[in-house]
């Protein structure tokens, strides 16, 4: 579509105006004409004019001074002079004043129009140039990927951020976070599809944080928000919020639905001390803050505080104390290499889609319930945390059942059954090489044994069967049970816990239904 270009004209003789005004109107520009200088300041602050044709006499000044005027609203507006006393004198200043070209009066109209062609195409080429120069810096200092911007932008923003909060005592927060075992989507779904949930979590970040916080990819799957005049007890209620509406949200929804989980590390200007008044010091006591999570077990925030010595700093001083310090620390990565080795099972668990409480809100709640049966027949936290595992990966061994079984709507065949009766060993068999893993190897084994002794793999009854396979067993059919399943619609919770009791003593260890009934009956579990 056609952009006309607009005009002013700037001279007293009236005359002369209309006439020019005919002329290039017909030329498709948009003509605007004034006598004094004064009225051109007006036009000129009210819209952007590409090019200004000016007399160098004019009523209430030199037509120079209201050039030098133009070049301070807007050095992208070009400007002719009319002249009808040139000398070399007077076109050298005005060249050198800003001037594009001048014209000598009387006007030749051709002589003109070549000038004003020429400087709208030298505009262009001018404008052009800027916009790309523009985009080109914009992209330096955005990730081409996540489009949200880089670590060198988020530098040089929180440089003038924290000069800005030093200067007028204003709060300032940073929290930096990282996807919890994000490692796992790669191994499990691949690069490809591991790019697609970090930029659409990118997006995500982006619309959960305000329109003046500056949020940034800090690189790989960790990201930086700045929060301006926000305090630490402002960023300690944005980092609950951001927790909670994580714990909410599906990527993906429409082909894996996968939950992430985030860890958070921040700290604010001035509350964390005199580190805080640079930008470095800010973004090193986040990082602090961001690996005292990530050392706890992640999925959770943490403010920063001093978070003890580090490893060289314990090895140095030596002793006793010193020497159980250093065990515990590295006790604690050890524990976060199991987890994430853990998290690559879970996500490959993920992948079988046979139930469909492996993903959403279905495998947190068959988890919440076998942790809720353990706390109330009051078991160690360690066992509960054997269960809650054994809760993700009871049917890991389901992967070598074929689809066609899996999800068949018409009742099994014997010999289908017979093979979908083998995914218990299965299951033992892919978790057996984890040494950490090994209590979960029963559980898994034994989920499907009845406690009359009629089910599968080993014939066990009552308590042979070890506990934590009889909670899982009762965990797993009451949350089949109020899924939708291929073959039929889910049952509601009275039918459920109906159908469960009926089992009592014959399918399922009557404690364990007595106690699952009266979580359910006090309400203290998702799906209540």
């Amino acid at each position: 579509m056609f952009n006309p270009k607009n005009i002013i004209i700037v001279d007293d003789n009236i005359k002369m105006c209309g006439t020019l005004n005919d002329i290039l109107s017909e030329e498709g520009y948009k003509i605007t004409s004034v006598g004094t200088i004064g009225l051109a300041k007006e036009e000129l602050a009210k819209k952007f004019y590409n090019l200004a044709l000016i007399d160098l006499k004019l009523p209430d000044g030199s037509g120079l001074e209201l050039l030098k005027e133009i070049k301070r609203i807007n050095k992208e507006t070009l400007v002719i002079i009319f002249t009808g006393f040139a000398s070399l004198e007077s076109s050298v200043r005005a060249l050198n004043e800003g001037a594009f070209a001048y014209v000598q009066k009387p006007l030749i109209v051709d002589e003109l129009k070549i000038a004003i062609k020429n400087a709208l195409e030298m505009q262009k080429l001018a404008l052009d140039n800027k916009n790309l120069v523009d985009k080109l810096k914009e992209l330096s200092l955005k990730d081409t990927h996540t489009e949200l911007y880089n670590y060198r932008y988020l530098m040089d923003r929180l440089e003038s951020e924290v000069k800005r909060a030093r200067r007028y005592v204003f709060p300032l927060s940073v929290i930096m976070l990282d996807i919890d075992y994000f490692k796992s989507i790669n191994d499990v779904y691949g690069h490809q599809y591991a790019d697609m949930i970090l930029k659409e979590f990118a997006q995500w970040l982006k619309d959960f944080a305000r329109n003046v916080d500056i949020v940034t990819r800090y690189g790989g799957d960790e990201f930086v928000v700045v929060l301006p005049d926000t305090n630490k007890n402002g960023v300690i209620i944005f980092s609950e919020r951001l927790l909670d509406d994580i714990g909410k949200h599906l990527f993906d929804p429409e082909g894996k639905s996968i939950k992430l989980k985030i860890s958070i590390g921040l700290a604010s200007f001035p509350e964390d001390g005199g580190d805080t008044g640079t930008a470095s010091g800010l973004i090193n006591l986040a990082d602090k803050a961001l690996l005292n999570v990530k050392e706890n077990g992640g999925n959770k925030f943490c403010a920063f505080k001093d978070i003890g010595k580090d490893i060289k700093g314990i090895v140095e001083k030596g002793g006793k104390e010193n020497v159980e310090e250093l065990r515990e620390k590295l006790s604690k990565m050890s524990e976060r290499v199991d987890k994430t080795l853990l998290e690559s099972i879970y996500a490959f668990a993920k992948t079988i889609k046979a139930k469909d409480y492996y993903t959403g809100e279905h495998a947190e709640n068959m988890v919440s319930i076998v942790i809720k049966i353990g706390e109330k027949l009051n078991l160690a936290s360690a066992e509960i945390k054997t269960l809650e595992q054994a809760a993700i990966l009871h049917d890991l061994g389901k992967v070598g059942v074929p689809n066609d079984i899996l999800h068949k709507k018409e009742k099994l065949t014997k010999e289908e059954y017979e093979i979908i009766k083998k995914h218990p060993q299965i299951g033992a068999g892919i978790i057996r090489p984890i040494h950490f893993l090994g209590k979960l190897i029963p559980i898994i084994l034994y989920h499907h044994e009845r406690f009359d002794g009629l089910g599968y793999s080993a014939g066990l009854r009552g308590k042979e069967i070890p506990l934590g396979a009889r909670i899982v067993a009762v965990a797993d059919v009451y949350q089949a049970l109020i899924s939708d399943r291929p073959y039929r619609k889910a049952y509601s919770k009275e039918e459920t816990l109906s159908i469960i009791q009926e089992g009592s003593g014959t399918q399922f260890d009557p404690e364990i239904v007595e106690t699952l009934l009266a979580i359910m009956q006090s309400k203290d579990c998702p799906g209540a």
